[in-house]
């Protein structure tokens, strides 16, 4: 068990310092700005209600909010999941959701009480990156078929494929035209607004895309598709008994852990970026993964979207100076009076310009700023990152994270496991072969190439004491080679072993049997 408290409701006191609620409040509108159309966004991309975001953002708040871990971190539906849900949703179907969802709850919440929230950030930041330019990627060539009203493909590689006829298509057709403009303005205006004055910048980037969209189409009466709207209420879809026996499958297990895997992974890695931008409170990493486990499992019982903490949310909120949980809690807040008050307002959005604010996030996600310095100065790093990214949109999201995974390690393994072979001649014919560095099976065959050259007919000596760490593989192959290497009649090959290989000679310098 965690030796820290109990997962309680975090403390307000400094609510009562001079201006720190008003600061709260003030900072928790900007939020809620910067949610909404993410929120509805994100649901629609993953091919559910949009009212399922909403939830999933209203969870973020009116529960994570409340639940320590980190102060000032928020949480809701992010981007970087919107990929897996699709797949998700297209193979397993939509009321299967939920279930998902609460298992991943479930496994995060056993996993932060074991106290595995620090080990989510022993994970190679290649891998993560090399995660995220491929979630932007898939998000890219599949928002680029929303924005001009067309059905996307199911797979990345038709995704990228499909791009010429669909660029054929808005050429040719006037309603795909159209949507695409749609688009392509919102996308302009996410891209200039940062250069605008101080002043205009007041009100969030996405929210001002998606409402001087929404203004174009309705003031020039243009024909394009709109957010269907079915209600908060009606959108809830708890699952069923049969959905709960149905986890028991691979092919589902495998989902689940992928949600898991990466709803934490980006949420304490976010937590991590988080503390960085301010100096209150550091994140206590296995609280803040509970958090993100009770948050989940309450959307699983909802059906909604999974949760992760963002960092465009939660960087708002540092940056509109939130000092303590109550902005977090309070962003949810609006977003439930939205919701309940406002759903109509959801319908008028139009589809393209969501898509639009979708395909700038997935342009966001790819590290191209990273890619050169890291291929200059790690190359091996640079591999993992193209890997993971390419085998994402090549297989999907689980596949692609397993293998950048295995592919970090490997590589860990082989630049730890350096050894260095040096055979030198003594006065009368003896030669001393020294082992040094980390002998693993990854350098058997460079260890095994200078062993079998050295001649049969003279007296050999394998020096041991400079190697580090000898696996078992090397062990073994060593006691064969040596009991097999020398000429009958030839004085036997002796080893002088290490402090961590004496099984292999017995006593030092005594030759092998």
């Amino acid at each position: 068990m965690l030796s820290s408290p109990s997962f309680l409701p975090a403390s307000f006191g400094e609510l009562r310092r001079p201006g720190v609620l008003r600061q709260d409040a003030l900072a928790s509108l900007v939020v809620f700005l910067v949610a909404l159309p993410l929120c509805v966004g994100v649901a629609v991309a993953s091919g559910v209600p949009a009212e399922l975001g909403l939830i999933t953002g209203i969870v973020g708040g009116l529960v994570v909010g409340f639940l320590p871990g980190s102060a000032l971190q928020v949480s809701g539906p992010a981007a970087g999941l919107t990929v897996l849900v699709f797949e998700a949703v297209q193979e397993f179907g939509l009321a299967m959701l939920g279930a998902i969802v609460l298992l991943t709850g479930v496994l995060q919440i056993a996993l932060g009480l074991l106290r595995c929230g620090r080990w989510f950030r022993a994970i190679s930041v290649s891998v993560v990156q090399g995660m995220l330019a491929g979630i932007g990627l898939v998000l890219l060539f599949g928002q680029l078929y929303t924005m001009a009203g067309q059905d996307q493909p199911r797979s990345g590689p038709d995704k990228i494929l499909g791009i010429p006829g669909l660029v054929a298509d808005v050429a040719r057709d006037s309603a795909a035209s159209t949507s695409a403009a749609v688009g392509l303005g919102t996308v302009a205006v996410l891209v200039l607004w940062p250069r605008l004055p101080a002043a205009a910048r007041l009100v969030p980037a996405p929210l001002a895309a998606v409402a001087l969209a929404t203004a174009a189409v309705a003031g020039l009466g243009l024909d394009v598709a709109n957010v269907t709207v079915r209600g908060l209420v009606d959108a809830v879809q708890p699952p069923g008994l049969g959905h709960l026996a149905d986890l028991g499958g691979v092919a589902v297990l495998g989902t689940v852990l992928a949600f898991t895997l990466i709803a934490s992974a980006e949420s304490l890695f976010s937590a991590a970026a988080v503390d960085r931008m301010h100096d209150g409170p550091r994140t206590h990493y296995d609280k803040e993964l509970v958090a993100q486990g009770v948050g989940n499992t309450v959307c699983g019982v909802l059906g909604a979207l999974p949760m992760t903490a963002v960092i465009v949310r939660s960087s708002a909120n540092v940056r509109a100076g939130a000092r303590t949980s109550l902005s977090r809690i309070l962003h949810g807040a609006w977003l439930l009076l939205f919701a309940v008050l406002l759903p109509a307002a959801i319908g008028i959005i139009p589809l393209a310009a969501l898509a639009g604010v979708l395909v700038h996030a997935g342009c966001k996600l790819i590290p191209v700023k990273e890619i050169g310095p890291l291929a200059r100065g790690h190359r091996g790093e640079a591999l993992v990152l193209g890997v993971t990214a390419i085998a994402i949109v090549m297989t999907n999201m689980f596949e692609g994270v397993v293998l950048g995974l295995v592919l970090a390690v490997a590589k860990s393994a082989w630049e730890t496991s350096h050894v260095q072979v040096d055979v030198r001649e003594l006065t009368g014919g003896r030669l001393v072969v020294t082992l040094a560095g980390n002998a693993t099976f990854l350098r058997l065959p460079r260890i095994l190439e200078t062993l079998e050259a050295l001649p049969k007919d003279r007296p050999i000596e394998l020096d041991l004491t400079g190697a580090r760490h000898l696996d078992h593989a090397c062990q073994t192959t060593l006691e064969n080679w040596a009991e097999r290497h020398n000429d009958a009649g030839t004085e036997p090959v002796r080893v002088i072993p290490g402090p961590a290989e004496r099984a292999l000679a017995g006593p030092q310098g005594s030759p092998l049997p």
